[in-house]
């Protein structure tokens, strides 16, 4: 079982994570900027730069979001699927039934508009009908790499003692045998378990105000698309840092 504070990653690895982005490209590509900024200032063997999902939604660029991430080296930022990316995905998949409805319940309007797509109008020719045009819009109008990009995001991603997903695990479920809906949608089941796992998660979904730090978890969502900021997190060894716009600031573990 992993705990923070004695958790570790492989020997000259440095992972940059990043929470929840929701569309907010500007926030995205200043934090990336941060995450040069620091390899510039303190170079390393090996890095990558993580996305716990939900890079889309609310915010007003979620095309941006995506062609930027699917243009970046997939070697070196990488992204886990979150429930949000999912809804996009389900609506192309099955325009019919409540797909829609679901994702613009959350804010799925907003990314159809980044496409350059009145989201509203396809609609207006009646329901079924409606549907199938505006996934036929929103299809063609989305770059083949961004969607490829998202079509092949994994649910989670581990690094030594340090599994990243987008929401959380089932406590006392085998990594491997996490069912699908748990790893993008659980909420208190995970958030309210303090025993150990077989790594310590790092997750976003459910936002906090600042970076959530336990002996088992990190939440890393504080926000971003509801008026918070973008947070971003270091680990290197054992050790976790806030990426603040002045550098890492460390974290202790807590007691």
């Amino acid at each position: 079982m992993a705990r923070l504070g004695t958790a570790r990653l492989p020997a000259g690895l440095r992972l940059y994570a990043i929470g929840d982005v929701h569309g907010e490209r500007a926030a995205l590509r200043d934090m990336h900027a941060r995450v040069a900024a620091d390899l510039a200032a303190r170079p390393v063997a090996d890095w990558r730069i993580l996305h716990v999902g939900d890079l889309i939604d609310r915010g007003p660029d979620s095309a941006g979001v995506l062609a930027d991430l699917a243009a970046a080296d997939p070697e070196r930022v990488q992204s886990v699927r979150g429930n949000h990316d999912a809804f996009l995905l389900d609506f192309l998949a099955k325009p019919e039934g409540r797909a829609l409805e679901l994702w613009f319940m959350n804010g799925g309007e907003a990314a159809v508009a980044s496409f350059g797509i009145d989201p509203w109008d396809a609609l207006r020719s009646g329901a079924e009908r409606g549907r199938t045009r505006l996934r036929d819009a929103l299809a063609s109008a989305m770059p083949v790499a961004s969607r490829a990009f998202m079509e092949a995001m994994p649910l989670t991603l581990r690094f030594g003692d340090f599994l990243f997903v987008h929401a959380g695990i089932r406590p006392g479920v085998a990594l491997e045998a996490q069912d699908a809906d748990d790893l993008i949608w659980i909420r208190g089941a995970f958030l309210e378990d303090d025993t150990e796992h077989p790594a310590v998660i790092v997750h976003g979904h459910t936002p906090t105000r600042f970076v959530e730090l336990r002996p088992n978890r990190i939440g890393i969502d504080t926000g971003a698309g509801k008026g918070g900021p973008l947070s971003a997190i270091i680990i290197e060894g054992s050790s976790v840092a806030l990426l603040s716009k002045n550098g890492p600031v460390p974290l202790p573990p807590p007691g």
